[in-house]
């Protein structure tokens, strides 16, 4: 099974910055895309920011300038460096892999998983 467990979470002032982190771990042979997800407090969850296996970015609006994404495929673990934090980035950050393909019982598959989710709290 692959399971992916983020960490990195917590409560910090505005202004301060914070490093997520999302290990995937199972039987794993590649990974396609890896991204960051939020869902802010009566809101849909959102993308944040995305990085394929090449290393090509993707950054919502929201967030350009302020945050970094970066992996390690070796490990297969994504980071998210937010820094400059706002309330408004205030919410549950989920880490999502696309394009897993992984071995059970001798069988190949290729699948999506996300995280379970670390909660981000910035305070004004």
């Amino acid at each position: 099974q692959v399971q992916l467990v983020e960490s990195g979470g917590g409560l910090v002032q505005a202004g301060g910055s914070l490093r997520l982190s999302c290990a995937a771990s199972g039987s794993i042979s590649s990974i396609n895309g890896m991204g960051w997800y939020r869902q802010p407090p009566g809101k849909q969850r959102e993308l944040v920011a995305a990085i394929t296996s090449g290393g090509r970015t993707n950054y919502a609006d929201s967030v350009k300038g302020r945050s970094t994404i970066s992996r390690d495929n070796d490990k297969n673990t994504v980071y998210l460096q937010m820094n400059s934090l706002k309330p408004e980035d205030t919410g549950v950050y989920y880490c999502n892999a696309e394009g897993v393909a992984h071995y059970s019982g001798g069988y190949r598959f290729t699948g999506d998983y996300w995280g379970q989710g670390t909660q981000v709290t910035v305070s004004s």
